[in-house]
Formats: structure tokens, C-alpha cells, sequence
């Protein structure tokens, strides 16, 4: 069974309103870390070339322009974030070792248990950015729109498949798509988008779910067809695509954020200046056109607010979950 959090669990998540708020309190006063500083490894929980993975390398890369502080991105996929996130967790809190993820760090203690607490062996430093999320087939397939594919589903149950990493943001996401269509498709586990986008382009499965960066190149190049957005509303990339929600699933909505985090013990000085750093890259004129370029909007949501967007995506994934009765895949 799905299992919701306890608890001790809601006042730990809240916990992280209060750390961040201190972090967020010696921002504006924080000294830039010396050029010497040691290299900070940051943990990309999924493998490369993700929309996760390709905007981790650009905020890095301009921070060591601007900051000369040197960033190493380290992808440690599997286990639907988790083993990368342990990798976290485990590390010294001196701002050395960071993670950043997405969605899913809410999601998967909903989904099945995990070996970490985001209240109490994590905090939340700063939201750099979010994309929409894009529902695409192979430009072979028959279905060119989300209601084709609805249909199909339930005129044969289980025959349509798609993928993602297990118990991720992308599998919740579709199975609420389906609880709220009452369609059914088979899951197919993937370690990422990149090898669930080679198997849609290949034609091995029939639908899949990603956020926007990561197939608007297939897109552009007319080997993927988009058929629905999950944003609010249509994106100028896309203007010719409907949204989710104007395909007939009243107030669906599904983009993918993606967050720095450290581990909890980690000193509110040291998360501080390190959130500057990634605020005033994602916001930079020039990474801010280059991001929105590629599909990504510039966040720099930090401290106290981002906390309080953290306890609110938990509260409304962990519904979602429930509402949908979603089990580990």
C-alpha cells in the first residue's frame, strides 16, 4: 500500500521552514568563498544528458566564471533518486557535497519508504528553475493527440506503454493522468528520461512524459510529435500543442522544478552563500536567456519561500498519491 507520511514526518518537513529562514536571514552579508575553496561536488541523482543534468552544467559552469568556485557534477542515478540522494545525506554538512534533484525528492517517501527524511537529513537551499512537462509519441504513431491515446488505452487496457525512472515524478505524474481518465497503460522502468526518450524514439514504447528541454530537440527535428503540455497554459515553444487540461482534464497541472539541497546540519552562513551563487547565476541576463532558450524559467526561489513551496509540493503530491492509490512499480 501507498504509504503516507507520518506525523513525525509533517513536523520534520516543516523543520526546514525554520532552517531555511536562518539561511536565508545571512544571505545578504555572506562573503564569497575564497578561489581556493575546495571543489563542491554536486550530486545529480539521474543519468546524463536530462534536462536535470544539462541545467545542473550550466548554473556550475557560471558559477565557476563568476565565483571562482569550482562545481563537479556527479550523476549517481537509480532507485528513483534515491541512491544519489543518500549520497547527500551521507556527506559531510560543510557545503562540499550538495544534491540537486527535482520533484521526485517529494514524491518517492510517498510512494514507498525510503532511507531518508527530507526534514531531517536534508534542506532546501534554492529553486534555480522549473519547465513544463510534454506528453510525445514517435512521429510513426498513429495517436496526435492525448485524447487518441486515451481512447486507445481504453479500448485496450495495458497494451499502451510508457516510461520513466520508477516511482519518479513522471510516473506519478502519468498515473494521475490515468486514475483521473480511468485509462490504463503499462509502466515501463527506465534509470531516466534520456533512455525512456531512446525507447519512445525507437519504438519500443508508445507514449512518453519528460520535461520539455530534454525532447524539444526530437521535437524540432520531427522525429518525436508532442501531443499536450502539463503546464498552465501552452508554451511559446509549442503553441500549436493544447495543454493537458484543454485536452479534457480539468485543472491538471504537472511542471518539473529542480532545487539545490544540502545535507541538514549544514551551517545557515555556508547554505546562504551558496543559494547567492545560484540565484544570481539562474537570474544573470545572460544564463536567464540562455535557460529560457532551452525551455527552462529562471527561479531563484530561496530560503523561507522555497521552504514553504517544499512543504506545499509534499502536501500535494502525497495527495495525489493516495487519491490515486500509486504503489512502487
Amino acid at each position: 500500500m501507498v504509504r503516507p507520511r507520518s506525523g513525525a514526518a509533517q513536523i520534520a518537513i516543516a523543520a526546514i521552514i525554520a532552517a531555511a529562514a536562518a539561511s536565508l536571514l545571512a544571505l545578504a552579508g555572506a562573503p564569497a568563498w575564497s578561489q581556493a575553496s575546495p571543489t563542491i561536488r554536486l550530486i545529480v541523482p539521474y543519468p546524463p544528458g536530462g534536462g536535470i543534468d544539462v541545467l545542473a552544467r550550466i548554473l556550475a559552469d557560471e558559477i565557476g566564471r563568476t565565483q571562482g568556485q569550482s562545481i563537479v557534477i556527479e550523476n549517481r542515478p537509480g532507485a528513483g533518486t534515491e541512491i544519489g540522494t543518500e549520497v547527500v545525506t551521507r556527506a559531510a554538512p560543510d557545503g562540499r557535497t550538495l544534491l540537486f534533484n527535482n520533484n521526485a525528492i517529494v514524491i518517492l517517501p510517498h510512494v514507498r519508504k525510503v532511507n531518508y527524511d527530507l526534514g531531517t537529513d536534508l534542506i532546501g537551499v534554492c529553486n534555480a528553475a522549473s519547465t513544463p512537462t510534454v506528453m510525445v509519441v514517435n512521429s510513426n504513431s498513429p495517436y496526435r493527440t492525448l485524447q487518441d491515446i486515451v481512447t486507445a488505452a481504453r479500448a485496450k487496457p495495458g497494451e499502451l506503454t510508457y516510461g520513466s525512472a520508477p516511482a519518479g515524478l513522471m510516473n506519478v505524474a502519468f498515473e494521475m493522468l490515468a486514475h483521473q481518465g480511468a485509462f490504463n497503460a503499462t509502466f515501463v522502468p527506465f534509470g531516466g528520461t534520456p533512455p525512456a526518450l531512446n525507447a519512445v524514439l525507437g519504438e519500443h514504447i508508445t507514449i512518453g512524459f519528460v520535461d520539455y528541454p530534454a525532447a524539444a530537440g526530437h521535437i524540432q527535428s520531427g522525429k518525436l510529435r508532442a501531443v499536450a503540455v502539463g503546464s498552465r497554459a501552452r508554451i511559446p515553444e509549442l503553441p500549436d500543442v493544447p495543454t493537458i487540461a484543454e485536452s479534457g482534464f480539468k485543472g491538471y497541472e504537472i511542471e518539473v522544478w529542480y532545487a539545490l539541497f544540502a545535507p541538514a546540519k549544514t551551517p545557515g552562513e555556508v547554505t546562504a552563500r551558496i543559494a547567492g551563487w545560484f540565484k544570481q547565476a539562474a537570474l544573470s541576463p545572460a544564463i536567464r536567456g540562455k535557460l529560457t532558450a532551452q525551455g527552462f524559467n529562471p527561479s531563484g526561489q530561496c530560503g523561507a519561500e522555497f521552504a514553504a513551496y517544499l512543504k506545499s509540493e509534499d502536501d500535494k503530491f502525497g495527495q495525489a498519491v493516495r487519491d490515486a492509490n500509486i504503489k512502487q512499480q
